[in-house]
């Protein structure tokens, strides 16, 4: 069964960081791409991040480009995503996601989702 586990999301200030974490289990985790969505209230679902299998690969939505930062740990399972000069317009429920293309910026094109994490940011 396969099972992705995001966390480290909560409330910070503007300006702020937060490192988010998500845990694959059930799929050999360097034989996937891995992503970033994030969705808030009475909005569609927005890419932020990708990942390819290795790390070696990375590419941004523009709302985000320059302040995230992707990465991944294939010896853990683990995709990470690193939240920097955050702003009250980036509150959101974050999703990781995972898919077998090489770049994937539309969320029909992943496979399996995660529950998700909140992200709230105050000014």
């Amino acid at each position: 069964q396969v099972q992705l586990v995001e966390s480290g999301g909560g409330s910070v200030q503007a300006g702020g960081s937060l490192r988010l974490s998500c845990v694959l289990s059930g799929r050999t985790f360097n034989r996937y791409s891995m992503g970033w969505f994030r969705q808030a209230p009475g909005k569609e679902r927005e890419f932020v991040s990708g990942s390819n299998w290795s790390g070696g690969s990375t590419y941004y939505g523009d709302s985000v480009k320059g302040r995230f930062t992707i990465s991944r740990d294939n010896a853990k399972s683990t995709v990470y995503l690193q939240i920097t000069r955050l702003t009250p317009a980036d509150t959101a429920f974050y999703y990781c996601s995972d898919t077998q293309r090489a770049v994937a910026r539309t969320p029909e094109l992943h496979d399996s989702w995660g529950q998700g994490t909140q992200v709230t940011v105050s000014s």
